[in-house]
């Protein structure tokens, strides 16, 4: 896919109850580094394999959920071209000055009809220890946590994700990977939509309300590395959601887990490779078991109600 418009998941801004207990969580078991906490009180992180300055915001709040999630375009040139798609397809577009986040520049944000607050960039400062670049090794220093590799993708529950996946798919040039169905077909449940080869940079929940989060979530290396991170999750009393398992949808092996303010994360690893070629993935809700827990072949009430 050539990679000119959407790049990829840039940022997710999460909103937690206690900023400390969340940086132990956070940086300590899943293995973020710490960039700064700001002067305006938000932490800044990101994993060890990110070259941007940071790709996880925390805020601490008086509940839970997402403030805003980020992608990074390819230039300045396609920000504003995206911005006048979002405008003549009538949505309200507004604008957030550089250093609006530390490092980071001027943003283009839309709240899409399911309720949530979407931003486009282009640019972000460079990590400082980022990825070795000259003769590299495969880090510059040791992972450590949970050893997540990159921030991956949200899942957002909300009503409206047909008019939602339309904005993404219609303006933003994202493609519909894989989805889940009525057994009529009359009704969409799931949408996975991608701005790369991955099986989804963006997931889609239909919900009775408006913007909530399901998960972060985080990429690991191998389901070697699922295993080490659920032994953390024992170790240090982590509350787990379900997994290790494997998803039908997208093949993903993964765990899932709730930070102190109970954010629901995901760590996984694996899945399928999409081109925009590939026909799309249907599963229908009889079959939902098998397609979100596929060893389970169940699904797990927790897991399909709770969301901040």
């Amino acid at each position: 896919m050539s990679m000119t418009g959407v790049l990829r998941p840039g940022f997710a801004q999460v909103r937690v109850l206690d900023l400390d207990e969340a940086l132990v969580h956070y940086r300590d078991r899943m293995g973020l580094e710490l960039v700064e906490v700001a002067g305006d009180g938000r932490a800044y992180l990101r994993a060890y394999d990110e070259f941007d300055r940071h790709s996880i915001v925390l805020r601490e709040a008086d509940e839970p959920g997402l403030d805003v999630m980020g992608f990074k375009v390819a230039s300045e040139e396609v920000l504003e071209f995206y911005a006048g798609k979002l405008r003549a397809a009538g949505l309200m577009v507004s604008t957030i000055p550089a250093g609006e986040q530390p490092g980071l520049g001027r943003r283009v944000r839309f709240v899409t009809p399911t309720g949530h607050a979407i931003d486009l960039f282009a640019s972000m400062e460079r990590a400082e220890n980022g990825p070795m670049i000259d003769n590299p090794d495969l880090w510059r220093t040791e992972p450590r946590g949970m050893r997540v590799i990159r921030f991956d993708h949200c899942l957002l529950y909300g009503d409206d994700i047909d008019a939602t996946a339309a904005v993404f798919r219609d303006v933003l040039g994202f493609s519909l990977t894989e989805q889940v169905v009525t057994p009529d077909g009359e009704e969409t449940i799931a949408i996975f939509l991608t701005c790369s080869t991955k099986a989804h940079d963006l997931a889609l929940v239909r919900y009775p309300g408006k913007g909530k989060l399901h998960h972060v979530s985080f990429l690991l290396e191998s389901w070697t590395d699922i295993g080490h991170a659920a032994d953390l999750m024992t170790r240090y009393n982590i509350s787990v959601d379900i997994g290790p398992t494997r998803h039908g949808i997208t093949r993903g092996q993964t765990i899932y887990f709730f930070d102190p303010s109970g954010n629901r994360n995901e760590v996984f690893c694996g899945g399928y490779q999409f081109y925009p070629d590939h026909p799309v993935r249907t599963w229908t809700a009889d079959e939902a078991g098998k397609a979100i827990f596929y060893y389970e072949r169940a699904l797990n009430d927790r897991f399909m109600t709770v969301v901040t």
